[in-house]
């Protein structure tokens, strides 16, 4: 019997752990590198089904913290105390309301991907699409200090986004985590330090 094509040692791995996707190895590598999370955080998790990125998150802020998750879909294999679900589509949302109902974050993360064309340069730029709308979101509900990380596809106009980004934190890099496929134009801008 043929596996899934997909499948891979990250995939394998994640199953075992009981994490709800593979994709949560990209997220771990980055906090433990650069310690965005800490017991008590406010997280906001944008794209976050199927919840692998959520389940991570409430591990690390613990009892105190929070955690909410924005996307089209409810992850709905997994529920806790501290984790709010708001279903919406973040191009769509109107961001001062959002600020109003979850408050201010200590980190927003995103790992929203387009629906892919197979196209490069078409995906690429709806990769980025999304990729400014949470940076919208991020620059009014980020606290002061706070963190951005977000996944884009690399493509021409990344470099003139990466430097917006960057321009608004006071550290930031572009990182590729290990557990990105090898075929895969993703990458992750991540900011430390928001200046407001």
């Amino acid at each position: 019997m043929k596996g899934n094509r997909w499948d891979d040692h990250f995939t394998l791995r994640a199953r075992r752990e009981q994490w709800l996707a593979r994709s949560v190895y990209k997220l771990e590598e980055i906090d433990k590198k650069n310690r965005l999370i800490r017991p008590g955080d406010s997280i906001l998790d944008l794209g976050c089904y199927p919840g692998s990125w959520s389940q991570y998150c409430l591990k690390k802020v613990g009892p105190k913290g929070e955690v909410v998750g924005i996307d089209l879909k409810k992850p709905e294999r997994f529920s806790a105390p501290n984790f709010k679900f708001i279903q919406a589509d973040i191009l769509a949302v109107d961001i001062d309301s959002l600020k109003d109902e979850i408050g201010s974050c200590n980190g927003v993360f995103s790992d929203l991907a387009p629906r892919t064309s197979g196209i490069g340069v078409t995906d690429a730029a709806r990769s980025l699409r999304l990729a400014e709308g949470a940076f919208r979101i991020a620059l009014t509900v980020l606290k002061e200090g706070g963190s951005f990380l977000c996944k884009v596809f690399e493509g021409e106009d990344l470099l003139v986004f990466r430097k917006t980004v960057l321009h608004r934190f006071r550290q930031g890099r572009t990182v590729r985590p290990a557990a990105v496929r090898k075929a895969s134009r993703e990458i992750y801008l991540l900011g430390m330090g928001l200046v407001k």
